[in-house]
């Protein structure tokens, strides 16, 4: 049923000339939608996020390359997800409401919910977790905050765009039950438990699809079967064929203006190529949004306040990976802080998430505040390489201390949107400080900041590590807080943490050009490593504590349910140390071990409690018919088979604590497709998975290449350097992009960037972001005389 606004936007539409509702379904500039003055509908803003305001108050650009006005930078996505607190998150997404609110931005882009499918991945610090549940959950508890404040989120970037290499020119090629168990289903949970008012489509193809004009993903899906009702846009530069993804669905282009794709909309629809009536649909949603954001009043927001909530987002998120004796610090002990990190925090990720911080705590800013002595030693540069000298001073302050607290982590040469990571190791000169620091014998108590999961060889030769991810602006005041044992450590990773780049379950199928083949299917992250009984070095879930808790007392509401019931389960913890903590409390559900092939075990709920010392609490958790169910892709839905089904409750997918057997009756159990597939039924025997195999989850064969010639607006720019013409436009390009951002000192990270994104950038996306200097006239010119048609190309160019 239609509300009120969603009424006014369609009585609004019905009065509009074609040629304004075709206007109202691209941009008026970089983050601005249009308006159609004479009916009262104006344009609002959009923003990047997605853990903090980047609005950009003078030039515009995607890449985080222009400042932006001051905004609170909160945790990013990879350290608030091992919060494990979605009640904590929607605090976090109204004080991003707020900041909103008084910058008068209608739309903020953001949560990012892709999956962590490979560590590799350049943007996984925006991204929350391997597991769709956990992203699900988290993710709509950042929306509702938002919105809280009627302001606008974003759920990005849908879908399957897993990688940086290729983002915009590859084809995830994608089994169905993995779509839907893995890769759909955080944004499935996050439309249904928080109606975001906008998505946004990814860059990539999807089978083969491009996203923007994939009807089935943009409107059947989450339309049709998720009652999403909110607009669609593309991802800046993301569209494809504008009257395909019209007929998709895809309500708004972005960014503008794109004055050559609205009268191609208009023209299709004078031709009879295109209903009307679709237009309509995308013109309507992007009225309604437009009519919500209106409503808005003027608001202000306490930067202090905020700066605080960070520094509690960025306590709850910390990981304590190792414990030994040296943390919580002992009052009186002798302190060396090393590391550049100490003192230049890494706080957040590269590219069009980097937000200007409204103030910036390093850990030694905390000490100095907090006026407690430590001997400081630089040890490494952040972007530097070995330095003999800075290594000896280290050595030179941890051995005259009692506990040495080392920073170390990823520098954003190592991990940025744009490119993906070559390797999981730290940098040269952080791996030689550490070797050196370890043979002074001194405590070490190491601190992470990076944004995916990296190796440590010398794990087991330290006393403790402290995971912060990137922890936001006041990050450094949450590691103090951490370090003196004012809180405990209570966050739980929300991704596995391998032992070797090799064990990693895409290995070898990941960052490639092209199709991008998913022959993990279902097993990503723990959902591989439990079921091949691969070690790791640490698993999902993992999270320790200064205190400790144990489980009691596990009780079902039934030990026999029909598969349309739901099922509540309750459990005792106890906090049995000496100093308060949280604990998450994390159920699985195991299948049966006799039917169709599936993961060992599968997070179904969780929920984080704290307790006193001594203290206990019962924590009961409530399960539904999804909790036991698989994607059928004979039946098309979720299926349920009979069977004995296992609930675990533990404190990490390794440490399960109390298991209970649950009987559940639905379908009679279908496993003709296991002889098919031996490798998914046993990934320890068979890894990776034959081709073969594959193909049987796909239904079809992988689809072939696409041909280097004839070139055509989906050639990338490195392709079409086969060409004469194509090598004198790169040349252009790339004068003029050097021209723009510079190339000198300091622009280094983002010439990285800038020259990955080029590589594969298609002809069609640079069109895009022109700002219509790259008409379709000259785009179809240019690849005419990259495919030797000269005469003809010039004739085009000329209009």
């Amino acid at each position: 049923m239609e509300n009120a606004l969603q009424q006014k936007a369609r009585a609004l539409v019905a009065q509009m000339t074609l040629e304004e509702k075709a206007s109202l379904c691209s941009g008026k500039n970089f983050w601005e939608s249009k308006a159609v003055e004479r009916l009262g509908v104006s344009s609002f803003m959009l923003t990047d996020g997605p853990h903090g305001l980047r609005k950009q108050a003078g030039e515009a650009d995607h890449l985080g390359l222009n400042q932006s006005v001051p905004a609170t930078c909160f945790p990013p996505a990879a350290a608030s997800s091992c919060c494990f607190d979605p009640e904590l998150m929607e605090r976090m997404g109204q004080a991003m409401g707020d900041e909103c609110r008084a910058e008068k931005v209608g739309v903020i882009l953001g949560p990012a919910l892709n999956i962590k499918r490979s560590p590799l991945c350049g943007r996984n610090f925006e991204y929350f977790s391997e597991d769709p549940l956990l992203s699900g959950e988290i993710a709509a508890g950042l929306v509702r905050g938002i919105q809280s404040r009627n302001v606008g989120a974003c759920l990005k970037h849908y879908l399957a765009n897993n990688q940086e290499r290729a983002r915009v020119s590859s084809s995830s090629v994608i089994d169905e039950r993995a779509l839907r168990e893995i890769y759909l289903a955080g944004f499935e949970t996050a439309v249904k438990k928080a109606q975001p008012w906008t998505m946004m489509c990814s860059y990539n193809m999807i089978n083969g699809v491009y996203a923007s004009d994939n009807k089935r993903l943009m409107t059947d899906v989450p339309r049709g079967e998720w009652g999403f009702t909110g607009a669609i846009m593309t991802d800046w530069g993301a569209m494809n064929d504008r009257v395909e993804a019209i007929r998709a669905g895809l309500d708004l282009e972005m960014p503008g203006p794109c004055d050559g794709n609205d009268a191609l909309i208009v023209q299709a629809v004078r031709e009879g190529r295109l209903d009307e009536e679709h237009v309509d649909l995308c013109a309507a949603r992007v009225t309604e949004l437009a009519l919500r954001v209106a409503q808005n009043t003027a608001a202000s927001y306490d930067k202090a306040a905020h700066h605080e909530l960070a520094r509690q987002v960025a306590r709850e998120s910390a990981v304590l990976l190792r414990k030994g004796s040296a943390l919580p610090l002992k009052k009186g002990a002798k302190l060396a802080v090393i590391g550049d990190f100490a003192k230049n925090p890494r706080y957040q990720g590269a590219g069009s998430s980097k937000i200007n911080p409204t103030q910036l705590t390093s850990l030694c800013d905390a000490l100095d505040g907090r006026k407690i002595e430590y001997t400081y030693a630089q040890g490494f540069a952040a972007e530097g390489k070995p330095d003999e000298a800075l290594v000896d001073e280290a050595v030179r302050a941890a051995r005259g201390a009692d506990v040495a607290v080392v920073m170390l982590g990823l520098p954003d040469s190592f991990e940025s949107e744009g490119f993906d990571r070559a390797h999981m190791d730290l940098p040269e000169n952080q791996t030689l400080l550490m070797s050196a620091l370890i043979q002074t014998g001194t405590p070490l108590a190491v601190v992470l900041s990076t944004g995916a999961a990296v190796l440590l060889p010398w794990r087991e030769q330290v006393d403790s590590i402290l995971l912060m991810y990137l922890g936001g602006q006041n990050s450094g005041s949450a590691v103090l807080d951490l370090l003196l044992g004012d809180a405990s450590p209570c966050g739980h990773l929300a991704e596995t943490w391998p032992l070797a780049l090799e064990d990693t379950p895409c290995q070898g199928f990941y960052g490639n050009k092209g199709n991008v083949e998913y022959r993990e299917s279902v097993y990503v992250g723990y959902r591989y490593y439990d079921k091949a009984g691969k070690e790791v070095a640490y698993p999902f879930g993992h999270g320790l504590s200064y205190t400790s808790f144990a489980y009691s007392d596990l009780k079902l509401s039934a030990a026999e349910i029909n598969e349309n019931d739901s099922l509540t389960v309750s459990v005792t913890v106890t906090n049995t140390g000496d100093m308060s903590g949280k604990e998450v409390v994390q159920l699985y559900i195991a299948p049966p071990c006799d039917g169709i092939f599936r993961p060992v075990r599968e997070l179904r709920a969780f929920a984080k409690v704290e307790l006193d010392p001594g203290e206990s609490r019962d924590v009961s958790l409530t399960l539904d018919r999804r909790a036991f169910a698989y994607y059928d892709t004979q039946g098309g839905d979720w299926r349920v088979d009979s069977g004995v089904y296992t609930v675990q409750l533990g404190s990490s997918s390794r440490d399960i604590r109390l298991s209970q057997p649950v009987t559940v009756h639905g379908a009679a159990a279908n496993t003709e497709i296991n002889s098919k597939v031996p490798a998914y039924c046993d990934p320890a025997a068979c890894w990776p998975v034959p081709k073969a195999q594959f193909e049987v989850l796909l239904g079809h064969p992988v689809p072939a290449e696409r041909s280097l010639r004839p070139f055509s607006a989906n050639s990338t720019l490195s392709e079409v350097q086969a060409s004469f013409a194509g090598r004198l436009f790169y040349r252009a390009i790339r004068k003029n992009v050097s021209k723009q951002f510079g190339s000198g000192a300091g622009m280094e990270e983002f010439t990285k960037i800038i020259d990955a994104m080029l590589e594969d950038m298609p002809i069609r996306q640079l069109a895009m972001l022109s700002g219509g200097a790259l008409t379709p006239g000259v785009m179809a010119g240019l690849v005419d005389m990259m495919n030797g048609h000269y005469i003809r190309g010039l004739k085009k160019m000329k209009g």
